[in-house]
């Protein structure tokens, strides 16, 4: 409706899974019938929030245990069962068939062969019925767009907006890299003898094991005095540092953390790249229970309830240029 009302405002249009109208009617006969629809609903409405969404939208993926937790969890968050029930009422009145001849944008209709939501044949009469549609048939039969082959459609999208077909460099990605390292810890081997450091330096591995993994971080592994950890955001990073911070202390000894954001190279278990030496010497400048990051990290935080405090301007060995660096208040 929009690209039909308003194609000054609309460059081209791509739909996935998509249908014109969402229930049977004789000049639509492979949609499924308004009452069925509603048994159904009062089939999956019991079980909402508990990750039943994946069964009906991506059957391929229901027996796995980490999917369905995280539906479950996007579920509740949502929606309530009530709000659902009002949705999916007015998701059965739609009926936009009459827009399509209207839509003047080039237009990239995809759609699954054995969606099991939606028909092929409701992707097909879009494409028959848009002026110019171009339509893409995929195989598979989930219908959620994170399911199955999504190489395959994110390649079609990406040509079909841009005109080139992309290779994505899997081996790069965007990442929070965390440094610790132990304060003192020669001093500490000296004074507690080879037997308990060793003790120690285990039980630290394992805190910072489980820490980085209740904030949803990957630990990379172990530095001989410290650990290396990468996050998908500043944020969990920064809470991870501090928590870790409070957790090592209990053990007699103390830590200090480095903090960068910045794309690093995957190398099998491993990570490298600038950023990570970046975070390396961050870290080496801390000070003990200090959380030190880069300005990146900080201004990828704007926004939050996150304190820091001015360490001012450094060079940092190896690195390009000087960096802004500061310290988590608190």
């Amino acid at each position: 409706m929009f690209a039909a009302t308003h194609p000054e405002r609309v460059d081209a249009l791509v739909l996935y899974g998509g249908m014109a109208r969402t229930t049977y009617s004789e000049d639509h006969p492979w949609a499924p019938e308004k009452e069925a629809l509603y048994e159904a609903n009062e089939l999956l409405l019991p079980y909402w929030g508990q990750g039943i969404m994946p069964e009906m939208f991506a059957p391929n993926h229901a027996d796995d245990p980490e999917i369905k937790k995280w539906s479950a969890r996007l579920e509740r968050y949502s929606a309530s069962p009530a709000m659902v029930e009002k949705m999916f009422e007015m998701f059965y009145d739609t009926d936009v068939r009459a827009f399509l001849p209207l839509v003047n944008v080039p237009t990239l209709i995809l759609h699954r062969t054995g969606d099991r939501i939606v028909n092929i044949r409701a992707g097909r009469y879009l494409a028959e019925h848009i002026p110019g549609a171009r339509l893409v048939e995929l195989p598979g039969t989930d219908h959620a767009g994170w399911a199955g082959d999504t190489d395959v459609l994110i390649d079609e999208v990406q040509e079909f907006l841009t005109g080139v077909r992309g290779e994505p460099d899997v081996d790069r990605v965007l990442a929070t890299v965390m440094f610790t390292d132990i304060v003192g810890s020669t001093g500490h081997a000296a004074e507690m003898g080879d037997k308990r450091w060793r003790e120690i330096l285990d039980e630290h591995d394992k805190i910072v094991a489980r820490y980085v993994e209740q904030f949803r971080g990957r630990y990379i592994k172990h530095t001989g005095d410290g650990a290396l950890a990468t996050f998908d955001g500043p944020g969990r990073a920064i809470q991870c540092a501090r928590a870790l911070n409070a957790a090592i202390e209990k053990l007699g000894i103390q830590i200090r953390t480095g903090l960068h954001a910045g794309e690093v190279e995957l190398r099998g278990e491993d990570v490298g790249g600038i950023a990570v030496h970046i975070a390396a010497r961050v870290c080496s400048l801390a000070g003990a229970r200090e959380v030190l990051v880069s300005s990146t990290v900080k201004d990828l935080v704007v926004g939050s309830r996150v304190a820091f405090d001015d360490r001012g301007r450094h060079e940092l060995k190896g690195v390009p240029d000087d960096w802004h660096l500061y310290a988590v208040a608190g």
